[in-house]
């Protein structure tokens, strides 16, 4: 990927950042808080660029289809409009932490992301809806997610904490998974330069409305340098998990090296695809599209600090995931959000998804910070049969979608942090599909088994954290 505007664009935007940096006050307070309830939120606004893409959706979570992993396929020409939630899903939260004895504490949080350039919440589900009936290619963005409209789309939990006992918390939260994620990805999880970020299909095991919970408990305890967690959740047929499902994460930080291992059982989570279907046309109202899936992942995580002279320092990320999705016998339920669904197929044959990343960060003193990424995806050859409980295994050859293929994607990013509240930014973003993952793109072959499409997108904005 050759960017040559990029290099005279981060020179502009340290220069411009260090000349601010030395005048501006910042007027807002370290925090809004009053006793022991904080209210906290992120607006992230900009403008974009895309070499393939489709016209924002107010209701999908950043607006755009920033990768060709998770697109409707249906990318025309280039795109160039404002934009949002680039670096980090905008969002507005309140967290709670009252002491109610000695060395305990009443601990809660709600959050939920919004669309800055709308007003919309977040709501993915509803970005299907909106383009039921239209053909691929004349869609608006839209993708999956376990953000659709919920008043707390995020997360809505509360407990207590000790330091010695740990913390126990009750309520709708964010997988293990999608929580080690943000620590380990170099990007961050945003939405315009992390496959990670944008997709949720890692954070939810597979499926991105398993990425958060629904009436789960979590307990987590730190013990010096190593730190564990175990989580359950006994599903809900208007969640996006249907069945009982549980993970665990142990970790350690020594010195300037953090590792974390995770493992998630998610079961019966739910997959929407689209609100068109090639071969029947629109989905019957008011179903939305999806097939059900039992999932497990296992995930090796790690990062490296290094603090360098003049306060600089050096952040080296690595990770790994291997995704197994099998067959779940779907009954009744709904999606996130409560959107009724229509199951046309399920899964015969395991699909198996084998994921790699890594990168770096440099944190100037000055407030610059320099990130480049990789992310790599390969996803084997995979089978279904048609309806809930379906077994005449549909294949690659029937099905291109379902063929191995891989995902590979570049970014990017410079950012330049002026103090805890404010920050500018832009990056750049290449990512291509080939094979299965291609199905559908107009450089495939027919049946959809072989060929590649690629997109690039480039970004700047800025963020307001109060």
């Amino acid at each position: 990927m050759k960017q040559p505007y990029l290099v005279p664009a981060v020179i502009a935007l340290a220069l411009v950042g260090a000349s601010a940096r030395a005048d501006m006050k910042d007027p807002l307070p370290d925090s809004l808080s009053l006793g022991g309830v904080t209210l906290y939120g992120t607006i992230d606004i900009g403008y974009a660029y895309q070499s393939h893409g489709v016209p924002q959706n107010a209701e999908l979570p950043g607006g755009l289809e920033y990768q060709a992993f998770t697109t409707t396929r249906n990318f025309g020409g280039s795109v160039s409009t404002v934009a949002q939630s680039g670096m980090e899903q905008s969002r507005i939260g309140v967290r709670v932490l009252e002491p109610i004895a000695p060395d305990w504490n009443l601990v809660g949080a709600v959050d939920s992301g919004f669309n800055p350039l709308s007003g919309h919440f977040t709501d993915a589900c509803g970005s299907f809806v909106s383009n039921g009936g239209l053909k691929q290619g004349q869609q608006t963005a839209n993708a999956d997610s376990s953000r659709c409209g919920q008043v707390f789309n995020n997360f809505a939990f509360g407990g207590v904490s000790n330091s010695q006992f740990g913390t126990l918390t009750i309520g709708r939260q964010q997988s293990l998974q999608l929580e080690q994620l943000a620590v380990y990805d170099p990007q961050a999880l945003s939405y315009a330069f992390s496959f990670l970020g944008y997709s949720g299909f890692n954070g939810g095991a597979g499926s991105t409305q398993a990425a958060r919970w629904d009436n789960s408990v979590k307990y987590a305890l730190q013990l010096d340098r190593v730190h564990v967690a175990v989580m359950y959740s006994n599903g809900a047929q208007d969640g996006g998990l249907f069945a009982s499902s549980y993970a665990a994460d142990v970790g350690a930080t020594v010195a300037g090296l953090s590792v974390d291992g995770t493992y998630e059982n998610a079961k019966g989570a739910v997959n929407l695809r689209s609100s068109f279907d090639d071969a029947a046309g629109p989905v019957p109202t008011p179903g939305l599209s999806a097939y059900v899936s039992d999932n497990t992942s296992w995930n090796l995580m790690g990062k490296y600090v290094l603090q360098l002279p003049e306060k600089d320092k050096l952040t080296a990320y690595a990770g790994y995931t291997h995704i197994e999705k099998s067959h779940f016998t779907y009954t009744e339920g709904t999606a996130q959000g409560g959107y009724p669904i229509d199951v046309p197929i399920n899964i015969n044959a395991p699909a198996v998804y084998n994921m790699e990343w890594l990168g770096a960060r440099y944190a100037f003193s000055s407030g610059l910070n320099l990130v480049a990424a990789y992310y790599h995806v390969t996803q084997n050859s995979w089978t279904v049969g048609r309806g809930t409980t379906g077994t005449d295994g549909i294949g690659c050859s029937a099905a291109g979608l379902l063929c191995a293929g891989d995902f590979n994607e570049v970014s990017f990013v410079a950012d330049y942090v002026f103090n805890k509240h404010y920050d500018l930014y832009i990056g750049a973003n290449w990512s291509e599909v080939t094979d299965g993952l291609a199905n559908g793109f107009s450089g495939t072959t027919a049946d959809g088994t072989t060929g590649s499409q690629t997109q690039t997108t480039v970004m700047f904005g800025g963020r307001i954290k109060f």
